[in-house]
């Protein structure tokens, strides 16, 4: 007989990348650990990476490669007023939803979920959900007001496939690693609580260091997709290069390390490592202001410099800056189009900077400040076992 306080629960995440899928997993394996059953929907773009959350899924649809280049290109030509919430919109609003809805409605209706757990760019298993009242949760990715406001936009698009899904989202819970100085939420139902344990040793002191600090560069999972992605990489090596310290970068998957070129001696590169182990031990971050890396790095007590590329990482840079947890590098910011890059010119701004914020205590004082407020909110675990 079958134990009635086990539930299945189905996660669905859309094309966002895996910094979309890793918070989804994160909440997934809190589900699975709490004696639920998972499984989780995915894209074809992101079969491989579920396959290495450990967590079982099921692969769906998506639009074609032609409509996603379309998409890019109309970015990059701009105006970037013009292309805001384009991705949005078209691609995760209406397209997303339109091809991956068929695998969401077969895997409820087959495996009969009791509860649905989504990512804000993931409609379809919303739209499912609401069809025949299954409860439903959104995990946060960005900061609560950008994803309030987006269902906004998008609501008249979803609303097509099912009328009162976008109030049934707005009225969801909605689950936040981020802390309420930084990211205050319009949110009805919002739960927050702290991505991973407490770190140890939070220090306001000098950069810890063994040997030389450690300077982590990472810029996400979508760059490397980029053709823009060399250039970004070029810059943050001859960057760091003969700095005093350490230095990781890491380049995603889709880039091949041998292409780069050469390597300062000071620098080790690899496509992917495990964010947390690496910010356990970081004096800096240099990132392009993703919300998992940047406020991962702010959990973690890390400064950081922040080289926003596109979409909210503009917005993170800001709060980074305005806390003064970190420093922002100007002057790549696109002024015409919709997406970012650094060059040449940004390679002595983005080394002073890094060497501001290892050498200034103020911006490490920051940093802990706001580690010290994450890490006073509920484990992840509390929130699951009050959610499902």
């Amino acid at each position: 007989m079958s134990n009635p306080r086990v539930r299945r629960v189905m996660l669905a995440c859309s094309l966002g990348g895996e910094g979309h899928l890793v918070p989804l997993a994160r909440v997934g394996r809190a589900v699975q650990a709490a004696g639920h059953e998972v499984k989780l929907l995915v894209p074809p773009a992101l079969a491989d990476s579920a396959q290495r959350t450990g967590l079982a899924y099921r692969v769906g649809e998506e639009p074609p490669r032609a409509f996603l280049d379309e998409i890019w290109h109309r970015v990059r030509a701009g105006p970037a007023e013009a292309v805001a919430g384009l991705f949005d919109r078209e691609l995760f609003a209406d397209r997303c939803t339109e091809a991956m809805l068929g695998a969401a409605r077969d895997l409820r209706d087959s495996w009969r979920p009791q509860f649905v757990v989504r990512e804000p760019c993931e409609y379809a298993s919303a739209v499912a959900a609401h069809e025949t009242g299954i409860p439903h949760a959104e995990v946060g990715v960005s900061l609560a007001s950008i994803e309030s406001g987006v269902l906004r936009m998008v609501a008249p698009i979803i609303e097509r496939f099912s009328p009162g899904v976008a109030a049934a989202i707005a009225s969801s819970p909605y689950l936040s690693s981020f802390p309420t100085s930084l990211d205050p939420s319009p949110w009805s139902d919002t739960r927050r609580f702290r991505a991973a344990a407490a770190r140890r040793n939070v220090t306001s002191g000098p950069a810890r260091n063994r040997e030389q600090p450690l300077v982590y560069v990472t810029f996400g999972s979508v760059l490397g997709h980029l053709p823009e992605a060399s250039a970004v990489f070029r810059c943050a090596l001859e960057a760091v290069a003969g700095l005093p310290a350490r230095v990781l970068l890491t380049v995603g998957r889709a880039t091949d390390v041998p292409s780069l070129g050469s390597i300062p001696e000071n620098t080790r590169v690899e496509q992917w490592v495990p964010q947390d182990l690496v910010l356990e031990h970081a004096a800096v971050v240099v990132c392009h202001g993703g919300s998992g890396t940047t406020f991962g790095a702010l959990a973690a007590g890390v400064p950081l410099v922040v080289c926003p590329l596109f979409a909210d990482q503009l917005t993170n840079a800001r709060i980074v800056q305005d806390s003064g947890a970190g420093m922002v590098l100007g002057g790549h910011t696109p002024a015409s189009g919709g997406l970012g890059s650094l060059g040449p010119n940004d390679v002595a701004p983005l080394r002073a900077r890094i060497e501001e914020v290892l050498g200034t205590p103020s911006y490490r004082h920051a940093a802990s400040r706001i580690a010290a407020e994450i890490a006073a909110l509920p484990t992840l675990q509390d929130v699951v076992r009050r959610l499902i």
